[in-house]
């Protein structure tokens, strides 16, 4: 109990560092309104969409594989993906300024390049 107990406050320790002095958590109306029926592109070309009905899907590039799920905030800026393929990861959305900016589990940052709305 207490090993996990101690991982829990680690990760929550990585996501707090990782959040800047400028960095604005946002709440689930916020998140709401930035993510659902959206689609995030990255500086690396990735994409991650977050459908209005709560499919995920993840694509590094626009011809490739997709990761495909589940999407749900969880407070705190948080939001959690169940992939269909069994795992799951819970991330955090902050605003740096006027960027979007997804923060993973470890505490890397991953500025939003373009919100469009999803076509699909």
């Amino acid at each position: 109990m207490r090993l996990a107990l101690h991982f829990c406050l680690i990760i929550a320790a990585t996501a707090a560092t990782a959040q800047r002095s400028g960095d604005t958590m946002l709440s689930n109306e916020a998140l709401q309104d930035l993510l659902s029926g959206r689609v995030l592109e990255f500086f690396d070309g990735s994409k991650s969409r977050y459908g209005a009905d709560g499919r995920y899907g993840y694509t590094y590039t626009d011809d490739g594989p997709v990761w495909t799920g589940d999407w749900r905030m969880e407070g705190g800026s948080r939001i959690c993906v169940e992939f269909d393929n069994g795992s799951a990861r819970c991330d955090m959305i902050v605003m740096d300024g006027e960027r979007p900016v997804l923060i993973i589990e470890d505490g890397t940052r991953f500025p939003i390049r373009n919100l469009t709305v999803d076509e699909e």
